[in-house]
């Protein structure tokens, strides 16, 4: 066979092998700089936010990545992203791991590896003015609906109650035009959306809908193969699991702790404790 040839069917396996060999690198590189960087969301408590007095990222998803770095035994650096660009910021390397508010869906599994064991279980919350009339889901068939890009929301709200999607680059934004009655409701995950509600410029709106839509498994994401990475951050949350941590975390930050949350307590709690070194 022409050398030519051998060369041009052998270029995506041999681009595919270099790929999978980077990937499989981080945890070296890692080590070797003695840093990780988490992509995080600080668009609002309890997930994320800048304190503002030491303008600091703090919140849920922070203690989550400080915790990553002090079990890998290495600092920690955040790196603030969103919807529209969380994905591209992990696939070029800008951050090693993804701490930010993406449930799982079977679409970004197919883009992305993650570590199995989630540690918690989210769903969405839709905000709507008082007296909107809004009491069920399927009272959005319709109607406008304020969401972010890429959000795992928009598919339900699509095709299971016929609203109409307002995308927005943030969450902010999504928020913002609900102010000004661009659309009727605005959702995002729930636990931001009941600590937003608390606040006296909300006062005049609400969360009416009792059930969260399409509750969903937490997960942390890597790129594509990085399996030795993926194990290591599993192994860390299943013993985050079973000592209890993941729950005092949440009623600390105040993330109310899911009952998916405690399931996964009972069923790791009996496991031996990891190990700092492994």
């Amino acid at each position: 066979m022409p050398r030519k040839t051998l060369a041009l069917l052998l270029a995506p396996w041999l681009a595919l092998s270099a790929a999978s060999a980077l990937a499989d690198a981080t945890l070296d590189k890692i080590n070797e700089r003695h840093s990780l960087s988490v992509g995080v969301m600080l668009t609002g408590l309890p997930f994320g936010t800048l304190d503002p007095k030491t303008q600091q990222p703090v919140g849920y998803n922070v203690e989550l990545a400080n915790e990553l770095g002090k079990r890998l035994g290495v600092a920690v650096q955040t790196v603030a992203v969103l919807p529209p660009n969380r994905v591209q910021f992990l696939q070029q390397g800008r951050v090693d791991v993804l701490i930010a508010n993406m449930q799982y869906t079977d679409d970004r599994a197919q883009i992305l590896d993650y570590p199995p064991t989630p540690y918690e279980q989210v769903g969405g919350a839709a905000v709507i003015a008082k007296g909107a009339g809004i009491h069920r889901w399927a009272d959005l068939k319709g109607k406008p609906v304020c969401v972010s890009q890429g959000s795992n929301f928009i598919e339900p709200l699509q095709s299971q109650y016929g609203a109409e999607i307002k995308a927005f680059r943030s969450q902010s934004e999504s928020l913002l035009t609900l102010r000004g009655n661009g659309c009727v409701a605005a959702v995002h995950v729930a636990p931001t959306m009941r600590a937003l509600v608390k606040q006296p410029e909300w006062a005049g709106y609400e969360l009416p809908l009792a059930d969260e839509l399409i509750p969903s498994n937490s997960v942390m994401w890597v790129r594509k193969g990085e399996h030795d990475f993926q194990a290591r951050l599993d192994a860390i949350i299943r013993d985050w699991h079973r000592s209890g941590w993941l729950i005092a975390l949440g009623q600390r930050t105040g993330m109310e702790p899911s009952a998916a949350l405690y399931a996964l307590h009972e069923q790791y709690k009996g496991l031996a404790p990891l190990q700092a070194a492994q």
